[in-house]
């Protein structure tokens, strides 16, 4: 691999202070709208918290397979740290530095962190409830075994003896709690041990810490003498058991397990900081000492110790969670790993879009040529990711007429073949600019690395703008043709990432269009330059134009509802939250334009109310895939977009995001059949009520219901077999 001097981007005309990025998306104030109600948003915490609730009934729903309901335990796991870490992260700091703004529904920060503490416990206590009484026990009737120290034999026990010493004892460290030792720091979201022990001739009883290694598997094969392979041991229960090698010499009185969540949120001066990598490096070292917002603990935990852990902690009631069962079931995708088909849902293979595949049907069609045919638009999963979007930029890496890469990268897979093509293409001539987004939370340590990667394989790799995160997910390739140049491009909704494109739900347009093609030259420029350019052809991006844009159609089939014209909105979201966009959508209501919105997560905007919502209706997909797609259908004018922007403030204010028209007539056709089936009634989803409950949809045995992912595998293969 050559080596290359590092291309740091010119850094652009600054922005004032207020317009950095904020760590908490502050609620924006809704515009004047004295004809609308107070009362017309349902709180966005509350609406999350609905969100993670429907994926908890999948993993409460029987008709699902086994291990499948035991991913969604896991996925309802994640998706409450995450919240945690930043949502009620930044409502905390809210509280605590007095800040008087209210939620748009008019709530302090407090009345929030109450409604969210008393309903997370509620959901909290129906995830253990699932797990205990219907998951567990429907995994070991299938031979899958989850014991606790107590339910092994003596014989299976002697058999884990000999593991905790050899592969568990030499890693921990019990950290005592006295005058000379003060209370350790507990890094966040790991699970521990709270030990009391005291010495044999009496005393005093003294705390310590023993946290559960993260390099040693959560659950630990017990192996009996059947020689059967699935049944598991929680770690801590063996840790547990052999406390008293920890602490020789004295008597271990009670011990149990507990977890912190931490802010995890980032705090990057990207005005002051003169290297933005190493900046961002340094404050990922201190988020794992953020203040502590959640201590869950064992439902049966000692009181004495949860007040030392309380008062420890800094945490209060209100951040404490009693949980009955086994802490953190993120740890469920072990068993997801395993391999038992019979549990899981059948293996779906993405077809191949016909557009891309060769005359004789057996190869790779040549994409330029396919290009200049016409656009072509693919539906992840059910299109492949990988004999497309990823096959566009492995052609254009290795075709020689290529002159060009321009590519933005938000999130990508650890061992990314889209980075290695790019790398190919940086090291056999080809200028190769990337725009790598290392502020995308969670996964900036992985971005950085990637940045560093492609910097030494001589790509000019940029960070964006100052303040703004670049969401957009954008490639445009630059390719000599019999003496000119043309211009080859891709905009999806969703990464570029080939591990996630299996189980994210995704579009993407890949086009030779000469309008797009000028609008993403436009736009890499704003991104690696000092381009102020705000208005495109085919594009609407933000922050800039975005909203406005979006307001404008609405507006539009507004007045052609008034002047007696066919209109509706039909809106494809994973959240509608933006107080104007919403207010937008009310009027057009009011002016009798149907509106359906397919919002996957939090929804602000109430549907059925009389005399604002009577013509909108809302409903939710939840499923096998993550759907992840954006898509905006403007009836009276026949637009179509796609793009990468939720209706959030995050997306409409702070980020570089962007939507692309889709005009040729069968994709927008293509996008229509998409929306009629999901919007059916006879497909299984989630119905939003003007109360803001959801209800989730029924069959008949004369009407039962499909589901939509599946119907819509179906169609590909179909497609693809003609």
């Amino acid at each position: 691999m050559s080596e290359a001097v590092a291309t740091r981007p010119e850094q652009p005309q600054r922005k004032p202070r207020s317009a950095l990025l904020e760590p908490f998306e502050a609620p924006r104030p809704p515009a004047a709208a004295s004809d609308l109600p107070g009362d017309r948003f349902i709180n966005r915490e509350r609406s999350w918290l609905d969100f993670n609730a429907r994926v908890l009934a999948l993993a409460e729903d029987e008709s699902v397979p086994l291990l499948e309901r035991a991913k969604f335990l896991a996925i309802f796991a994640s998706n409450l740290d995450e919240f945690y870490m930043v949502r009620v992260a930044g409502l905390m700091r809210r509280e605590v530095t007095r800040l008087s703004v209210r939620s748009a529904d008019g709530l302090t920060a407090r009345e929030q962190l109450d409604i969210i503490s008393k309903e997370t416990a509620e959901l909290t206590e129906r995830h253990a409830r699932c797990f205990n009484e219907s998951v567990r026990p429907g995994l070991a009737e299938a031979g899958i075994t989850i014991l606790h120290w107590g339910e092994l034999s003596e014989e299976q026990r002697e058999s884990l003896h000999g593991y905790f010493h050899e592969q568990v004892f030499p890693v921990l460290t019990p950290l005592a709690v006295d005058p000379a030792h003060p209370f350790p720091y507990i890094s966040g979201l790991s699970l521990n041990l709270g030990v009391t022990v005291r010495h044999p001739g009496g005393g005093h009883d003294r705390f310590a810490r023993v946290k559960i290694p993260q390099n040693v598997p959560r659950l630990v094969p017990v192996v009996g003498a059947d020689g059967a392979p699935a049944r598991f041991v929680p770690l801590e229960d063996l840790i547990g058991a052999h406390l008293a090698q920890l602490f020789p010499g004295m008597d271990v009185t009670d011990s149990h397990v507990f977890r912190v969540t931490r802010n995890a949120d980032l705090e990057v001066e990207e005005d002051e900081a003169e290297d933005l990598l190493q900046a961002l490096e340094r404050e990922l070292a201190r988020r794992r000492f953020g203040p502590a917002v959640r201590l869950e603990v064992a439902a049966d935990i000692d009181h004495d110790l949860l007040e030392l852990l309380m008062r420890e902690l800094e945490v209060t009631t209100r951040e404490v969670q009693r949980v009955p069962s086994l802490l953190d079931l993120s740890t469920l995708w072990a068993l997801y790993d395993l391999d038992r088909p019979e549990l899981k849902d059948p293996p779906r293979v993405p077809a191949t879009h016909p557009r891309l595949v060769s005359p004789d049907g057996e190869h790779p069609a040549d994409f330029f040529s396919a290009l200049r045919d016409g656009d072509v638009l693919v539906h992840h999963p059910y299109d492949s990711f990988t004999t497309s979007v990823q096959r566009f930029i492995e052609q254009a890496a290795a075709d020689p007429n290529v002159l060009a890469i321009k590519q933005t990268l938000y999130r990508t897979s650890g061992d990314s073949p889209i980075v290695e093509a790019l790398i190919d293409a940086a090291e056999a001539g080809k200028q190769v600019v990337v725009l790598v987004e290392i502020k995308a939370r969670f996964d900036e340590t992985a971005n950085i690395r990637w940045a560093r990667e492609l910097e030494r394989a001589g790509c000019h790799v940029v960070y964006g703008l100052i303040g703004l995160k670049t969401h957009c997910k954008t490639c445009l390739v630059v390719r000599q043709e019999r003496g000119r140049l043309r211009r080859y491009c891709h905009i999806g909704t969703g990464n570029y990432n080939p591990k996630t494109a299996r189980l994210y739900e995704d579009l993407g347009l890949l086009t030779a269009d000469p309008d797009i093609g000028a609008d993403l030259t436009d736009l890499f420029n704003v991104l690696t330059g000092y381009s102020r350019q705000t208005e495109y052809r085919s594009l609407l991006v933000a922050p800039e134009r975005m909203r406005g844009g979006i307001i404008e159609r609405i507006e539009q089939e507004a007045q052609a509802a008034r002047d007696g014209r066919d209109a509706g909105i039909r809106l494809k979201l994973n959240s509608l939250v933006d107080e104007e966009i919403v207010d937008a959508l009310y009027r057009a209501s009011r002016a009798g334009v149907q509106i359906e919105c397919l919002v996957r997560g939090i929804c602000a905007l109430k549907p059925g109310v009389e005399g604002l919502s009577e013509t909108v209706r809302v409903r939710s997909i939840l499923g096998r895939y993550l759907e992840h797609s954006r898509v905006f259908e403007f009836r009276s004018s026949g637009e179509h977009w796609i793009g990468s922007a939720d209706m959030m403030h995050r997306n409409l204010d702070r980020r570089i995001e962007v939507l692309v028209s889709v005009r040729q007539d069968d994709l927008k056709s293509s996008l229509r059949t998409m929306l009629d089936h999901a919007f059916s009634d006879g497909v299984r989803a989630w119905e939003l009520h003007p109360d803001g409950t959801w209800t989730r949809s029924a069959g008949t045995d004369d009407h039962p219901l499909t589901d939509y992912q599946h119907d819509l595998t179906r169609w590909a293969h179909d497609r693809a077999a003609v």
